[in-house]
């Protein structure tokens, strides 16, 4: 890196003012966030191969060895998925509709643990271009306030250099504010998809443990029976 762009780097973060230290803070919780969202929502973190695979293997009706043998994977498995199940099996003794509204109320739960983070990105979407046209505006009222109390500032590379520093925090809070709406996005429909593979794999489970129930439930993890 030539001595020029390091020096322009170090001007711009390190010459922006207030405003530019806390849009400092915001880049860094923004990269952790996206960082352990990314790692936290990795399918396999969330559905277990195994716990799928028992699951789709199950046959229908009633088969406690089989039941069991999925019991032990999922009490094995720390997932939101393995959790949700586990749940439905310690309730095996239940009737379906119960045992729908049980499992529903665990699955919103892990859903919104799913979630967490994002409302942080959120925050920073709308907060770090805010930060950066407040710190241009609070910059340029330096600027012209020192050009109005002096009368020997007339050379105009001086005030067009005050005037792109302080413009230097509005392009900062943009630069955030970009990536953090796309993670946002990105991990909202990724967080969607989970949901709606879980869904279906819980209502394969029920369908066939309840194989002999008359009354059909369609399981929802976001919403009712």
């Amino acid at each position: 890196m030539s001595p020029l762009v390091g020096f322009s780097i170090y001007h711009f973060v390190f010459h922006g003012g207030f405003f530019m230290y806390l849009l400092l803070a915001c880049s860094i919780i923004s990269v952790a966030t996206i960082y352990l969202r990314a790692t936290a929502l990795k399918r396999q973190a969330i559905i277990p191969p195994e716990v799928e695979n028992e699951i789709e293997a199950l046959p229908v009706g009633d088969n406690p060895r089989a039941l069991a043998r999925l019991y032990n994977v999922v009490e094995r498995s720390n997932s939101p998925f393995a959790r949700i199940v586990y749940v439905s099996l310690r309730l095996e003794a239940f009737p379906k509709q119960e045992n729908m509204e049980v499992v529903q109320a665990r699955a919103r739960q892990e859903v919104l643990q799913m979630e967490s983070g994002l409302g942080v990105l959120e925050v920073i979407v709308g907060v770090a271009p805010l930060l950066g046209l407040l710190g241009a505006v609070s910059g340029l009222v330096t600027v012209f306030g020192e050009l109005g109390s002096s009368a020997t500032v007339s050379d105009p590379r001086t005030i067009a250099a005050g005037i792109a520093e302080a413009l230097n925090t509005t392009i900062a809070g943009l630069g955030i504010a970009i990536p953090c709406l796309v993670a946002h996005s990105f991990f909202s429909r990724k967080v969607e998809r989970l949901a709606s593979e879980m869904e279906i794999l819980v209502n394969e489970l029920l369908v066939k443990r309840y194989s002999q129930s008359e009354e059909t439930v369609t399981f929802d993890p976001a919403g009712q029976p």
